[in-house]
């Protein structure tokens, strides 16, 4: 587990690079803040087409060959976007990206291969907590590789450092990965009916507690995608940012989601269980983006970042976790796959929507919007924390 930790930690360092630049680069080549929208969004598209196949293929030939394909999938993405001299060119490599992006769904089924019950959360968390480090050195390396001025930003070595080192995950995962799904589990699903991402919904919407699960980790994900997609934008016209400062912030709010994930949220989940800990992380999440709209000085837009933060990186694990243990161990992949969907449709409305939003309503109708979803989130999980969410359900 400790391998794939640092894999993912490697490939999620690139694509923690492009992150805080993608708004700033998509402006460059003037995009409005709605096309800015759909282009954070083009990622997302070709991952929701792309995630139940990957998660179904990682059932049948392994886990470690879909990480393999999927990264280098992610390094010929990046090197498209290094060399981009127009607008559409960029949406085609964050498309290609999207598609190649199986990593994550066959990451998770990883961690539920080799964990138990007792501690899914905790394994759960390492992967986020993998997520958190990328957004620490990630962005920092961007916005230094970048620069601090948007009109003269240095946009493709940034591109080419995230596929050097999605370059080198490949390289980690051939040499040193070992399997996590054994020669006979794989052969009994080869052998089975093949199952399509209708399969894997239809199993997810008949059981109360998976469609409740996927109802709000979509939710949860439109609400933070939105904020991710529109905040570098933000800052430039709140504050005159760049996407050094940007990286920085973002570096910022990638140690608070590695120290929770990391180490907190096992032993959250041990204390409070899964449900409790997803109403937690929905109304810390409600409120954290409230609190941007009114951000006029740095502290105070740091103290609303990491109050959303560590609502996102409660959230996250605790859903996954709990999806997990409603799932069988025979049907782990395709179900990570379709939650996967879920989610990254999530990631691919939600950039669209708050640039909608951005352009047509103002700046920070984003998080008035994505505050109030958050608040119907909550008041959905302590509803169910006595119905679906029981341990007797």
């Amino acid at each position: 587990m400790l391998i794939l930790f640092f894999i993912v930690v490697i490939d999620l360092i690139g694509f923690g690079i492009i992150i805080p630049l993608l708004p700033f680069y998509g402006e460059f080549f003037h995009a409005n803040p709605t096309t800015v929208g759909l282009l954070m969004a083009t990622y997302s598209l070709g991952q929701f087409i792309a995630a139940p196949f990957w998660g179904n293929l990682s059932d049948r030939i392994g886990r470690k060959p879909v990480l393999l394909f999927s990264m280098i999938g992610s390094v010929l993405g990046y090197l498209l976007m290094g060399f981009a001299e127009s607008l559409w060119l960029l949406f085609a490599s964050r498309a290609i990206g999207g598609f190649m992006a199986g990593n994550i769904s066959a990451a998770f089924a990883y961690i539920a291969d080799v964990t138990t019950a007792e501690n899914r959360a905790k394994g759960m968390g390492l992967i986020g907590a993998a997520f958190g480090l990328g957004f620490i050195i990630g962005p920092a390396i961007g916005g230094l590789l970048a620069g601090n001025d948007p009109a003269t930003a240095n946009y493709h070595y940034p591109a080419f450092a995230a596929a050097g080192l999605s370059f080198l995950a490949v390289i980690g995962t051939l040499f040193f990965l070992k399997e996590s799904l054994s020669e006979e589990h794989r052969a009994k699903l080869a052998s089975g009916p093949k199952k399509s991402r209708l399969h894997a919904f239809r199993q997810c919407l008949n059981n109360p507690a998976l469609r409740q699960a996927l109802l709000i980790s979509f939710l949860a994900t439109f609400a933070f995608a939105g904020l991710e997609a529109t905040f570098a934008m933000w800052s430039r016209r709140q504050f005159g940012w760049g996407p050094e400062q940007n990286g920085y912030l973002f570096a910022f709010i990638g140690l608070i989601s590695a120290l929770i994930q990391g180490g907190l949220v096992g032993r959250l989940s041990r204390r409070f269980g899964e449900a409790r800990l997803i109403v937690q992380g929905a109304a810390a999440l409600s409120i954290g983006i409230a609190l941007i709209t009114i951000s006029d000085t740095l502290p105070l837009l740091v103290l609303a970042m990491s109050i959303a933060t560590y609502g996102f990186s409660i959230i996250s694990p605790a859903l996954n976790s709990l999806i997990s243990l409603k799932t069988d161990a025979a049907n782990q992949g395709s179900i990570m796959g379709a939650t996967r969907s879920v989610t990254t449709m999530a990631r691919v409305t939600g950039p669209a929507w708050a640039g909608y939003l951005f352009a047509t309503l103002g700046m920070n109708w984003p998080y008035y919007a994505g505050a109030l979803v958050m608040a119907a989130v909550c008041i959905m999980a302590i509803i169910s924390l006595n119905g679906v969410f029981s341990d007797k359900s």
